[in-house]
C-alpha cells in the first residue's frame, strides 16, 4: 500500500473482455464526490455511487475497483476484504489515514488533486477491460546490420501466429520502416507521426484499431515523412496503451538511446541484444549494453553466427556479461515480402520460427502468463 500520485503498484481484478461496469464510490463528502464523478466522467466510466457499503455484498465485491472517501472508512470497516480499494482524501497532513487505510484493506491512498491523473488512468484502466498486462520485449542490435529488425519481425509473427494478441512497434526510425519488412508499406493505418504529440493517455482499444495489420498482428511504424524522433511522453502513452490490451509487445530499437528510447526500455519486461559472433561487434555490443542496461534490468545477448574463430554463443555471452538467451540461426533466403517471399518467420517451420517459438515458451512461463 501506498500513497499514490503516478504510477500503478497492483493489477486490477482480472477483468471480462470489452468494456465492463465502472468503480463503486463510498462517500458522503459531497465535494469529493462530485472531483470523483468528474475523474470518472474523464476516465469514461459510469460509477455506482453509496454511502457506505453497498446491501447488495456482490456490488461491493464485483466492482473492479472501489473508492472510498476517507469520510467513509469507518462504514466500510467490516467489509470483505479484496483487491483494488482506493481510500481518497485530501489531508496529507493527517497521518490518520494510513490507520484507515489499513483498517480497510485498501491497496492505496490517493490525495487529490496531486493524485489526479494516475486515478483517471486507473478508472479507465477497469472501464476499459484491462487484465494482464502484454509481455512486452525489447529487441537492439548490437552493432549495424545485426539483424535486429528481422529478428523482431519474426517474434511478433510467431506470437500472432501462436494466437497472442500482437503489436510490433517500430521505435527505430532511420530503420526504414518495418511495414516495409512485411510487404505492408501501403497497407491503411496510422504511423508514428499520428501519435508524436501524444500526452495523457491513449485508448488501448483506439490504438489497436487505428494500426496496420499485417499477419494477423498489429503494427506501428513510420511513414516516408521527416519525423525522425519520438518524444518520451509519446513513447510512454502508446506503449502504456499497448501493454493494457495484454497479449505480447515487441519493439524494434535503435541503438542509440535518445529520451524516447530510454522510455521505451524502461516498459519492457526483457530485452534482447542481437550480436553477431565477432570481435568487433562483441565490442560494439558491450558499448549498447553499457547503455540501454542503465535503464533495462533484464537484457539478454542473442547470438548470431557464423562464428569467427574462438567464439561460440557461450563465449559472447560471457565477454558481454550478460544471460545467453541463445543462437539465432541464419535462415536463406529472408529477404523483402515484396520480392516474392514471406516475412521472417511467417511459414512456422525454419530454424528461426523454431528459434521465435521456443522464445516465447520460455518468456510467457518466466511471465507467469502461460
Amino acid at each position: 500500500m501506498e500513497t499514490v500520485a503516478g504510477a500503478v503498484t497492483h493489477e486490477p481484478p482480472p477483468a471480462a473482455s470489452g468494456r465492463q461496469a465502472g468503480p463503486l464510490i463510498v462517500t458522503e463528502d459531497v465535494d469529493l464526490l462530485d472531483d470523483l464523478l468528474r475523474l470518472c466522467a474523464a476516465a469514461g466510466a459510469t460509477p455506482e455511487v453509496h454511502h457506505s457499503v453497498p446491501e447488495r455484498a456482490s456490488g461491493w465485491e464485483a466492482a473492479p475497483l472501489v473508492l472510498v472517501g476517507d469520510d467513509a472508512a469507518r462504514r466500510v470497516r467490516g467489509a470483505a476484504r479484496r483487491r483494488g480499494v482506493v481510500l481518497v482524501g485530501r489531508d496529507e497532513d493527517d497521518s490518520g489515514v494510513w490507520r484507515r487505510a489499513v483498517e480497510i484493506g485498501a491497496d492505496h491512498v490517493l490525495m487529490l488533486p496531486d493524485g489526479e491523473q494516475w486515478l483517471v488512468d486507473r478508472i479507465a484502466d477497469v472501464a476499459e477491460g484491462v487484465g494482464r498486462p502484454a509481455l512486452t520485449v525489447g529487441v537492439i542490435g548490437g552493432r549495424g546490420g545485426a539483424g535486429a529488425s528481422t529478428l523482431a519481425c519474426a517474434l511478433a509473427v510467431t506470437s500472432a501466429r501462436e494466437g497472442l494478441r500482437t503489436l510490433l512497434v517500430d521505435a527505430d526510425p532511420l530503420g526504414g520502416g518495418l511495414d516495409v519488412l512485411l510487404g505492408g508499406e501501403t497497407a491503411e493505418g496510422l504511423r508514428w507521426p499520428a501519435f508524436a504529440a501524444s500526452r495523457g493517455r491513449v485508448g488501448g482499444g483506439a490504438l489497436e484499431e487505428s494500426l496496420p495489420q499485417l499477419h494477423s498482428l498489429r503494427v506501428l511504424s513510420w511513414d516516408r515523412g521527416d519525423c525522425v524522433a519520438i518524444p518520451a511522453q509519446a513513447m510512454r502513452a502508446v506503449l502504456a496503451a499497448a501493454r493494457r490490451r495484454g497479449g505480447t509487445v515487441v519493439v524494434d530499437l535503435p541503438r542509440r538511446v535518445d529520451d524516447g528510447v530510454a522510455e521505451a526500455l524502461s516498459q519492457l519486461d526483457l530485452g534482447l541484444l542481437v550480436v553477431p559472433a565477432e570481435l568487433r561487434a562483441v565490442a560494439a555490443a558491450g558499448r549498447v549494453a553499457s547503455a540501454a542496461g542503465m535503464i533495462l534490468r533484464d537484457l539478454r545477448v542473442a547470438v548470431r553466427g557464423p562464428y569467427a574463430p574462438g567464439l561460440d554463443d557461450r563465449e559472447v555471452a560471457r565477454l558481454l556479461g550478460l544471460p545467453l538467451a541463445g543462437e539465432v540461426p541464419v535462415e536463406a533466403g529472408l529477404v523483402r515480402p515484396g520480392e516474392g517471399k514471406a516475412p521472417p518467420g511467417a511459414g512456422g517451420r525454419g530454424p528461426l520460427a523454431r528459434f521465435c517459438r521456443r522464445f516465447w515458451e520460455r518468456a510467457l512461463v518466466e511471465a507467469g502468463a502461460a
